[in-house]
């Protein structure tokens, strides 16, 4: 009888999830609530982790109770046996970046349905199982790092070319996130003022869980969480006082170099002063945020004015260049599928795990819960009216300024009025909401419109700049611990030439490798912080393709474990992912580095803004840093066209591991099979 009630429940979840995705699917020319994509997201969930998720645990990988190396080795630095639920929540902080922020609000320029379709099945068949995977192959082998596992599964040059890729990558993503903060920031007082309060908030929070009050962490919870919401309204005081107010009144250059310094510091400080408490903070807020905003959403239901599918899918999109597909694929990283998270699953996780059966729980249920926190950015870029959305997200030199901006988005189908911006902006407590690219700005207004609607009318300039710092502490966490995880790294490949250089304890390589790796990535950040269009068309398809090009690299040293695991009649489960990956990344790389289209093209865009130069049509502003926009717009072709190489080399590299293995077992059967 329990059985068959089991049963019948989740049939009951399947068809009501068939229903919400066929009410999505089918919806044409009519609004629709966002009940209908909150009830697909979950019931797919619920599926995918109850029944997937767990069929690969137990069937594929075969997990089961034995040791981990937390509790073999436990040498109380990094390996420490922890509870389940706090590695679950450090976990998903180190994971949850702005990818499933920024990329989802981006992606519907393409409408809602293209991008509601990745994040549901991208993420239960891809994204979940290569977090799982990777994080159960670590702890199998005593926390690895993914480039150990590459090296040790693919041998010498598979290895190499993943080591140089991911550090190569990491570089990418990181100036993508520096970015995002420069565009929610610039001449913003109040945005600027409580995000820099977040950084001793950390540090109070980080003395007093360590000195003061050693042991005392629900207290120094509580007065982090407290201080945090008092620098909101705090910022909001800065913002109306006249002296204050220009000492946070900074240009999107100043800001740019302000992460730079802050990137180098929290990744030469000790990680229990800035990192870790950071990190624990921003659990509290990511949770609780995502939380409240499914609630608000569940008590308003509120209707998605953005249509189903727009024009733009034809690949003339005002925000970023190119067709559905592949763009929407790449767009949409961390929200689906995410290479940053193999890093984390065979980083400090696999070393803090108790129990192996828990892999399940925290690496395929910490990814379905960062895909949940897509879905929520994706209703609310939606619930925005299109011509707000398009108001706030598309630079001036693509639709102008004022009443030249309105008047070209209008002209789209997607009707906007000046007043109606300048009003919102006032509502915001922004001097202007126009041309506020990256995607973060208009996300913050979609949470905004939410909250007050639900929780109070009147504090829509509060909670845009409460969004504002929620967005903000997500992106630093991931900014700071990549940054971090980048001087490991670089470390690690410059300890083989210099052995001095890949001591993690000598201060002088602590301090050289900082540096390097943040010059690194500070300067693609300075050259998206100048590029007039806002630097989303140039940093952002190289931020998804990279960051997919990762996951295509973990999910091959993926398969060849399961493959001389002597698990090969499961490859497809890795092998699948791996292959849309590879058909994804590959196609949005030919274009944008074979298509005659200067939007489209990092090579044409790169020579249209030349000839415009040689030919004196460029207004001088724009003439001043064309030479290094020229240069990099030809430097991000030349990237694409190396991460490209580097993951055909170590997809060769696996079919070769692979193919070897599969022919020596066989060889091996036979011999036994005379015998």
């Amino acid at each position: 009888m329990a059985r068959f009630s089991r049963l019948m429940f989740w049939a009951g979840v399947a068809m009501l999830g068939a229903l919400a995705f066929a009410g999505i699917a089918l919806a044409r020319g009519e609004a629709i609530n966002a009940w209908w994509l909150i009830a697909a997201a979950v019931c797919v969930y619920a599926i995918g982790f109850r029944v997937y998720g767990a069929w690969v645990a137990t069937r594929v990988l075969l997990v089961d109770g034995r040791p981990t190396p937390a509790t073999r080795i436990n040498d109380g630095r990094d390996f420490v046996p922890t509870n389940r639920w706090v590695v679950f929540g450090h976990h998903f902080a180190a994971i949850a970046g702005p990818g499933p922020l920024v990329g989802p609000t981006l992606a519907a320029q393409f409408g809602y349905l293209p991008g509601t379709l990745w994040i549901l099945i991208g993420a239960v068949l891809g994204g979940c199982i290569q977090d799982m995977v990777i994080l159960f192959a670590s702890t199998r082998r005593d926390g690895r790092s993914l480039g150990q596992m590459a090296r040790d599964e693919l041998g010498p040059v598979g290895g190499a070319a993943a080591l140089v890729g991911t550090l190569m990558i990491l570089v990418i993503l990181i100036s993508v996130l520096g970015l995002i903060i420069v565009n929610a920031m610039k001449h913003s007082p109040w945005a600027t003022a409580t995000v820099t309060a977040t950084i001793p908030i950390a540090i109070l929070v980080g003395i007093y869980m360590r000195a003061i009050r050693p042991g005392r962490v629900l207290e120094g919870s509580a007065i982090g969480v407290a201080l945090l919401l008092l620098a909101v309204w705090g910022g909001g005081w800065v913002d109306h006082h006249p002296t204050l107010r220009a000492w946070f009144d900074h240009a999107p250059l100043t800001i740019a170099y302000a992460i730079m310094i802050y990137g180098f510091a929290a990744a030469v400080l000790p990680v229990w002063l800035l990192l870790a408490p950071r990190d624990y903070l921003s659990t509290f807020m990511k949770l609780g945020t995502v939380a409240l905003l499914a609630v608000a959403i569940l008590w308003l239901n509120p209707v998605l004015h953005m249509p189903s599918v727009t024009q733009f899918v034809d690949g003339t999109g005002p925000i970023f260049a190119g067709k559905v597909f592949p763009f929407v694929f790449i767009t949409i990283a961390c929200g689906a599928i995410s290479g940053f998270h193999a890093l984390v699953s065979s980083g400090t996780t696999p070393k803090l795990l108790t129990d192996e059966r828990d892999v399940h729980m925290i690496g395929y249920g910490s990814m379905m819960l960062e895909s949940f926190v897509a879905m929520m950015a994706l209703i609310a870029a939606c619930v925005l009216e299109p011509g707000v959305f398009f108001a706030i997200n598309t630079a001036p030199g693509v639709v102008g300024e004022g009443a030249q901006a309105v008047a070209t988005i209008s002209s789209w189908g997607f009707p906007v009025a000046l007043d109606q911006m300048q009003q919102l902006a006032r509502d915001m407590g922004e001097a202007t909401l126009f041309g506020r690219t990256g995607g973060a700005p208009s996300l913050a207004v979609g949470m905004a419109s939410i909250f007050s609607s639900a929780f109070g009318q009147g504090l829509l300039a509060v909670w845009y700049h409460f969004a504002i710092m929620f967005e903000a502490i997500f992106i630093l966490t991931t900014l700071d611990a990549g940054t971090r995880v980048g001087r490991f790294l670089l470390q690690d490949f410059l300890g083989n030439f210099v052995p001095a250089l890949g001591r993690t304890s000598w201060y002088p390589s602590v301090l050289l490798c900082s540096g390097v790796f943040v010059a690194a990535w500070g300067y693609f950040l300075y050259i998206g912080v100048i590029d007039p269009a806002g630097g989303v068309n140039i940093l952002w398809p190289l931020f998804g393709i990279s960051n997919q090009i990762l996951a295509a690299i973990a999910l091959c040293v993926a398969t060849a474990i399961l493959v001389k695991s002597g698990r090969e009649r499961y490859f497809w489960v890795t092998g699948l992912p791996l292959a849309w990956l590879t058909a994804v990344t590959s196609t949005a790389a030919w274009q944008k580095v074979m298509s005659d289209d200067p939007r489209l093209g990092f090579f044409a865009g790169a020579n249209d803004l030349a000839a415009k130069l040689a030919s004196g049509a460029l207004p001088p502003e724009k003439a001043a840093v064309a030479p290094q926009l020229i240069a990099n717009m030809r430097l991000d072709g030349w990237l694409t066209v190396l991460f490209v190489a580097l993951l055909w080399l170590i997809l060769a590299d696996t079919a070769r591991v692979c193919l070897r293995h599969l022919r020596t077992g066989s060889r091996a059967m036979a011999m036994e099979g005379r015998a």
